[in-house]
């Protein structure tokens, strides 16, 4: 596979008894080192934090919104200040989306209820309570979306989506898409199986060839679909791979989606998986041969009063290696988030202060940068411990202290 001179993938080590891989992602901007978890600065920032505390917690790479910016301020006044590396102050890799997922959450995603990032909505059936009025309709052409932010129409297919992170100046961006619903049945996959396709093409005529481009499998939870979409985009010139799309019912349902998928992909490119990045989800698709992810949780959940934990503080599936420090029972709990844990709000502030904290966050703004400072420095090194796992060849043993057998 021939790459773009500024972009390479190496792959460092594998483990032997699974598809899981350690490798570096070369770009313009830096080298990423996967398995990776990529932080989302919506807007061109992470809430409540500075670009000097990116720096310190040694964040190697952030994931921008295509369709927020070109909304707000505008991808054209991004570009006349230099781009987004000058436009957010942070000088490594930098991916954007394409603005498909917002075909889906604005789109088909109102309209069923399940608009959510990693929606599994088990056997539910739509709740016509949780519709509401589609602001994005597809067509073959491309979406046309009303802006969440005054109503105004606008449109973005394949070019534009490519002009628009030509103008953001990101080092990886991601092809025009349709991502579909849990909801959507065969026969609309399918329709949307074949736009995606039609738009891979144009959005690698159309693209930036400064930038890396990777192409997205879709399918939803149909397996000759997503292995159709697999052999498609594969065969194309993509710097990289990236999977999205509705990945059915549970959790298993995405095993089985990745499962079907990645036995066929190459050695020779990065392999993306778009909104995930729950602790459990990272190990199961790290095992199954994904290189690196995207997800708002970390942060959102930060937000929300949910602090990361090891195993050993307490943390486990059921509460998804978190704390709520909006619990009553923290109120006198003099302990750090956790005692593991060696970020700078482990080290200087204890539950029962953060829990304050959190009660007057909006008179006190500082709790949103202290719990995010410590979710993002959690996973970090989760993910470093994962790569270094993977090299020593103890990626199971690792997987199997945090998940069980």
């Amino acid at each position: 596979m021939n790459f773009m001179a500024d972009f390479s993938f190496e792959i460092l080590a594998k483990e032997k008894n699974s598809r899981a891989r350690a490798a570096l992602i070369k770009t313009r901007n830096g080298v990423i080192e996967t398995p990776y978890l990529i932080p989302v600065a919506t807007e061109g920032s992470i809430r409540g934090l500075t670009p000097n505390h990116l720096r310190e917690l040694g964040v190697q790479c952030i994931l921008a919104n295509t369709y927020h910016l070109h909304l707000r301020p505008g991808d054209e006044l991004v570009k006349k200040v230099g781009g987004l590396h000058s436009f957010t102050k942070f000088s490594g890799p930098i991916v954007t989306d394409s603005g498909g997922f917002q075909a889906f959450s604005l789109g088909l995603g109102k309209e069923h209820g399940a608009s959510k990032i990693g929606f599994f909505p088990g056997n539910k059936r739509i709740n016509d309570k949780n519709k509401e009025k589609k602001l994005a309709v597809v067509t073959d052409q491309g979406v046309k979306f009303r802006s969440i932010y005054d109503g105004s129409s606008h449109f973005i297919g394949p070019k534009e989506s490519m002009e628009i992170q030509a103008n953001l100046g990101a080092d990886i961006i991601m092809a025009f898409d349709e991502c579909t619903s849990p909801f959507s049945d065969y026969e609309y996959t399918k329709m949307a199986n074949e736009r995606t396709h039609k738009w891979a093409i144009e959005s690698l005529e159309h693209h930036d060839k400064n930038q890396a481009l990777y192409g997205i499998i879709q399918g939803g939870y149909f397996e000759d679909l997503r292995k159709e979409s697999t052999q498609y985009i594969k065969s194309l010139p993509f710097e990289g791979i990236a999977i999205g799309g509705s990945l059915g019912k549970n959790k298993e349902d995405m095993h089985k989606i990745l499962d079907w998928i990645t036995p066929q992909l190459d050695e020779e490119r990065p392999r993306h998986m778009l909104g995930i990045g729950y602790i459990n989800d990272i190990f199961e698709c790290v095992e199954r041969g994904i290189d690196s992810f995207d997800c708002v949780s970390l942060t959102r959940e930060a937000r929300n009063g949910r602090l990361y934990v090891h195993p050993e503080s307490g943390g486990n599936l059921e509460n998804k290696f978190s704390i709520n420090i909006r619990n009553a029972c923290y109120a006198s709990d003099f302990s750090p988030i956790d005692k593991l844990c060696r970020c700078p709000t482990c080290k200087d502030y204890n539950r029962a202060e953060l829990r304050h904290l959190n009660n007057v966050r909006e008179k006190n703004l500082s709790y949103y940068s202290l719990a995010t400072i410590h979710n993002l420095y959690f996973m970090l090194n989760l993910m470093k411990e994962i790569r270094e796992n993977i090299k020593d060849g103890t990626f199971n043993d690792l997987k199997k202290r945090w998940l069980g057998n």
